[in-house]
C-alpha cells in the first residue's frame, strides 16, 4: 500500500519538471496503464503549469502544492492560492468562447489550459480550495492491480 506523495515548490517554470517526473513515477508504481502515462506526464506538466503562471501573475510567494495518491484509483492534485476568479474564470467556456479576441492573455491562458486538461484527463475536476483563496484540480486515472 502506497502513502500519499506530497510536493511543494516555489512558483518557478523549472520546478514543473520535477512535479511530472515524480508524478509518472508514482503512476507507474500505482498501477496506471503505461499507455496512458503520456496522458499522465502532459496533465500534470499543464496542470503545474497554470499554477505557476497565475501565481506569477499575481506575485504569489506561497508554493504549489501537487499531491498524489493511489487509493482505488491514481489521483492527483494540483492547487494554487490565485484568487478564485483568476483560477476558475474560464472553467466552464467552450472552445468558441475561448476564441473570442476580446479575451485577456491571463483569461486565455487559464481557459486553454482548462481546455487542454480536459483532453488529457476524462475524470477531471476544477473547485475552490476550502480555505476561499485557490483553486484545485483533480485528476484521476485507473490503475490495473
Amino acid at each position: 500500500m502506497m502513502a500519499t506523495v506530497r510536493l511543494s515548490f516555489s512558483p518557478a517554470p523549472v520546478h514543473v519538471r520535477t512535479a511530472r517526473l515524480v508524478g509518472v513515477a508514482v503512476a507507474r508504481r500505482a498501477g496506471v496503464r503505461e499507455d496512458l502515462l503520456d496522458e499522465v506526464r502532459l496533465a500534470i506538466g499543464e496542470a503545474c503549469t497554470r499554477a505557476v503562471a497565475l501565481h506569477r501573475q499575481y506575485d504569489i510567494p506561497d508554493p504549489v502544492l501537487v499531491e498524489m495518491s493511489d487509493r482505488g484509483a491514481y489521483a492527483v492534485r494540483v492547487v494554487d492560492r490565485a484568487p478564485i476568479e483568476a483560477g476558475l474564470g474560464l472553467a466552464a467556456l467552450d472552445a468558441d468562447q475561448l476564441a473570442n479576441e476580446s479575451l485577456t492573455d491571463e483569461a486565455l491562458t487559464t481557459g486553454v489550459g482548462f481546455a487542454l486538461l480536459a483532453g488529457f484527463v476524462e475524470d477531471l475536476q476544477v473547485r475552490p480550495v476550502d480555505e476561499g483563496i485557490g483553486t484545485e484540480v483533480r485528476m484521476v486515472w485507473p490503475v490495473g492491480r
